[in-house]
């Protein structure tokens, strides 16, 4: 099941809006007879792959699924029927569907004689397909906020220089995370002060993010800016009153979307909401730390990726400002699930601790 689940994160970025998902499958005397995984939406799902590799040494055998095989017919046939027609004898998955119409392929496979279980490694495949399963279960895109930051917590220096603060090993793994990103959003101040390209560079095979600015005013995308040019999709957002005249900079070179005011800037549920009707499952949020502050006071901050610099500053912006917490016991509480050495920075990975409300909207911002 571990090797499954290594094999389903290899789909990260290119099967939404589809679930990633990894299987092995072991002949009748527990060989490994083949293997495969979610590549892309619309193709064959990952127990297909591993039938095909295992061919008829799949008689007998058992087949480890990241995911419980689906009940229904799509864009492909139901997985449970697959695996019951390759003569399977065992199924173990990890985690239940929880989607209504895939569903039930475990009680499929049962009916049909095969021993099906789930359960195994279930924290870990979880981890792995978090952001489809928010999506499932939440309605909403999930969201990693990422940051890099002085060991003190400052993301730029008094007089706003930022570039570079981390180390190259840190800025070349942010393109990965951006290659397993469904889209990519940063904010207006973000984009006059950096001008970002926020595609993702050093994976060719990436299917690239959409690059979302939001752009409350319609006034921080100007021409030219890298955002508009032609590596990736390019979505702006912008108020529902802002004015038209000023989307001149667009030149139709990216998508518009208008969107209701919050207490500062723009809606972030109504904006999660735009991205997931447009099949985004997988948010990577690059904004400073007002745009942070409104996702984080929103509720929508489901995993954070902060790159911390043996680097001290001791002035300038905080990686995160006001977040609506106004005293310690509101505060939003991580449980850290990892720390690494990327280059000569630290990469602290952490989600909300279990019993915050992350996902539940509070105040809008």
């Amino acid at each position: 099941m571990r090797r499954a689940v290594r094999l389903a994160a290899l789909g990260l970025g290119s099967t939404s809006p589809n679930p990633v998902v990894g299987c092995v499958v072991l002949d009748a005397e527990g060989r490994p007879a083949g293997e495969g995984y979610h590549q892309r939406a619309g193709g064959p799902h990952a127990e297909i792959h591993a039938l095909r590799a295992a061919g008829p040494r799949a008689r007998g055998g058992t087949a480890y699924v990241t995911l419980e095989p689906c009940n229904h017919t799509g864009r492909t046939g139901p997985c449970a029927q697959a695996l019951i027609e390759a003569g399977i004898a065992r199924v173990r998955y990890a985690v239940a569907d929880p989607t209504p119409g895939a569903a039930g392929g475990g009680a499929t496979l049962r009916a049909a004689g095969i021993a099906a279980e789930q359960g195994l490694l279930a924290d870990e495949a979880e981890e792995g397909n978090a952001a489809w399963l928010t999506s499932v279960r939440r309605g909403r895109p999930h969201v990693t906020w990422k940051y890099a930051a002085s060991l003190d917590g400052r993301v730029a220096a008094r007089d706003g220089t930022s570039r570079w603060i981390t180390s190259a090993e840190a800025r070349a793994d942010v393109h990965r995370l951006r290659a397993e990103s469904d889209a990519v959003v940063v904010g207006s101040g973000t984009l006059r002060t950096d001008d970002p390209h926020l595609a993702a560079r050093g994976h060719p095979d990436a299917v690239q993010p959409l690059r979302v600015a939001v752009d409350t005013h319609a006034t921080a995308v100007r021409p030219g800016a890298r955002i508009l040019d032609d590596a990736a999709p390019t979505l702006v957002a912008v108020a529902e009153d802002a004015d038209i005249r000023a989307l001149g900079a667009v030149g139709g070179r990216a998508d518009v979307v208008w969107l209701p005011r919050a207490e500062h800037g723009l809606s972030v549920p109504a904006l999660l909401d735009a991205l997931y009707a447009r099949g985004v499952r997988a948010v990577l949020l690059e904004g400073g730390p007002v745009l942070a502050g409104s996702f984080a006071a929103a509720g929508a901050v489901d995993r954070v990726v902060g790159y911390l610099a043996p680097v001290l500053l001791g002035a300038g912006p905080a990686a995160l400002a006001d977040a609506g917490i106004p005293t310690l016991a509101d505060a939003l509480r991580l449980r850290m699930t990892e720390a690494v050495r990327i280059g000569a920075d630290l990469r602290i990975t952490a989600v909300p601790a279990a019993g915050e409300a992350a996902a539940a909207p509070q105040k809008e911002r």
